[in-house]
């Protein structure tokens, strides 16, 4: 089986996101503190194969625009997760009719020049405050 993109509706805090964000290294995320069972903001995918979770993507939109959250289970990294996941969040945002996609990557990120670079091969381009990369949403024709 490959990598399934599952739906979360409703997006709820849980073990696997309190594995995966919430014991990430310092300093990637910040979403404060949720209790099992919360329900948390924004629209949330669950991403599973054989193995269990491989990973979470999240977008909130504004304004016409997407903020995306891509978290990928350490030992799946480098494998096509993180890639999925983008992939994935840019039909969603097209799906919503919006413009572009954009991530934070916080200065206080253990691995920013790795993050960005990663986001700057998939056609992210930095923003003038050097933390927000953002590119245009690729509509299917």
């Amino acid at each position: 089986m490959g990598l399934q993109w599952i739906a979360e509706n409703p997006p709820q805090w849980d073990d696997a996101k309190e594995r995966l964000i919430a014991g990430a290294p310092e300093g990637i995320f910040d979403i404060g503190k949720h209790s099992t069972g919360a329900l948390i903001p924004g629209e949330w995918w669950r991403v599973e194969d054989d193995d269990g979770v491989a990973g979470y993507g999240w977008m909130d939109c504004t304004w016409g625009d997407a903020e995306i959250l891509l978290a990928v289970a350490p030992d799946r990294q480098g494998s096509g997760v993180g890639s999925f996941i983008l992939d994935q969040l840019e039909k969603e945002a097209a799906g919503h009719g919006l413009n572009y996609l954009y991530n934070l990557v916080r200065p206080t990120h253990p691995d920013r020049e790795g993050i960005s670079a990663w986001l700057g091969k998939r056609g992210f381009a930095r923003s003038h405050d050097d933390e927000l990369l953002r590119r245009p949403v690729r509509h299917a024709p």
